[in-house]
């Protein structure tokens, strides 16, 4: 019975022992070092415990990208010495500005006078009828088959289209190619009519579309030309900002097509 139960107890720790050598090589499988593909410059994942949660990575610290630059916007001598006329802290009268953008104006040519308006309130879509003309021959076109056959191309050469009210079926499938350049007939505009020829008088130019910007109450507007007389484009600019008064004026500058910005009483 003695010799029995010592082969018994051998027999048992022989088994500990296979136990506690598999435990240690299962313990050196799970912390052995493992190369990932894909990781330059010898990198390594080293996996301390069996669980993905636990794995870190020891990689070189990524270089730092040095931020760009901002570009400044570098003027021109003529620019700064028109600008150099302009009091930037102070808002001019309408007559005062309109008499200081002709001046400032460093174009070769007869330069356009633009309106810059920003409103307090709600969008503007709409015509004026301003009293003198604006010096700028307008392309209107009315609507046809081969209106519709350029528009197929994209291709677009008027700045005004006057439709009759059976050709607006055909155009609206254009809509978001005019509409956003504010090209597509519209009653209120008064471009849709029987008599589309008759309408194309009316549109002279002298009558300017206002409308405001899609995502802000801007408002850009031509009102004449720097060789038009002061009176002609002083009655323009306050033809516009009483179109538009009862959105409220919060701020207008005027300025040439070359030339700075001068902010105008509203």
């Amino acid at each position: 019975m003695g010799k029995t139960k010592t082969a018994f107890v051998g027999q048992e720790d022989q088994q500990k022992a296979k136990d506690a050598k598999k435990a240690k090589y299962e313990a050196k499988k799970a912390a052995r070092k493992i190369r990932v593909p894909g990781l330059g410059g010898g990198q390594r994942v080293v996996a301390v415990e069996a669980e993905p949660a636990q794995v870190e990575i020891s990689s070189p610290t990524a270089p730092t990208i040095p931020a760009t630059p901002k570009k400044i916007k570098v003027r021109g001598r003529k620019y700064l010495l028109a600008r150099a006329k302009v009091d930037p802290t102070r808002v001019y009268l309408v007559d005062e500005a309109v008499k200081l953008v002709k001046e400032t104006s460093f174009s070769s040519f007869p330069g356009r006078v633009e309106a810059h308006l920003v409103l307090r309130t709600g969008s503007v879509n709409k015509t004026v009828d301003l009293p003198h003309s604006t010096g700028q021959t307008r392309r209107i076109e009315i609507a046809n088959d081969e209106t519709i056959e350029k528009l197929k191309t994209g291709k677009i050469d008027f700045d005004l289209l006057i439709a009759s009210p059976s050709m607006m079926p055909k155009l609206v499938p254009f809509a978001r190619l005019l509409g956003p350049r504010g090209l597509m007939p519209n009653p209120k505009q008064g471009t849709i009519s029987e008599k589309p020829e008759e309408v194309v008088s009316r549109f002279s130019g002298n009558t300017l579309q206002l409308k405001t910007e899609a995502k802000a109450p801007l408002l850009h507007a031509v009102i004449g030309k720097v060789d038009q007389t002061d009176k002609t484009l002083a009655e323009n600019l306050l033809a516009v900002m009483c179109a538009v008064k009862d959105k409220g004026v919060q701020k207008a500058v005027l300025k040439a097509t070359m030339g700075p910005a001068i902010k105008v009483a509203a």
